[in-house]
């Protein structure tokens, strides 16, 4: 074997020897990760009704009733998804609660599969 090769090779065991022995040496400490879980309050845990309001074969708003006065002063935000194509808005709730009509942002095509979601932010 050449002698470069030798020294070479001595070079490379050498270095990965102290590659080793300097990860040997950091210093690893028990800190902590992770999540934490927060109770967040509800305006109603009464049932509401949700009504999607069509315009010819869109979507086009969408009308939550039964908010009682607890969510009066907050915000209703409501999304439609139909699979394909999906919009949102928002409306406030008035003080003493009621129906509130919230407009999409777009119209959303008809679809017997179309997902409604609501929630209520604040008050």
């Amino acid at each position: 074997m050449p002698t470069w090769r030798r020294v070479s090779l001595i070079l490379a065991l050498v270095l990965s020897g102290t590659v080793i022995g300097a990860a040997a040496s950091l210093n690893l400490s028990s800190g902590t990760l992770g999540a934490n879980q927060l109770a967040t309050p509800r305006c109603t845990t009464a049932n509401l009704s949700v009504f999607q309001n069509v315009s010819g074969s869109n979507v086009a708003s969408v009308t939550v009733s039964g908010l009682p006065a607890a969510c009066g002063g907050g915000t209703l935000q409501a999304a439609v998804n139909n699979g394909t194509a999906s919009s949102s808005g928002s409306a406030a709730v008035p003080a003493a609660g009621g129906a509130v009509t919230v407009t999409l942002a777009a119209a959303v095509a008809l679809s017997e599969a179309a997902e409604t979601d609501i929630v209520v932010v604040g008050p």
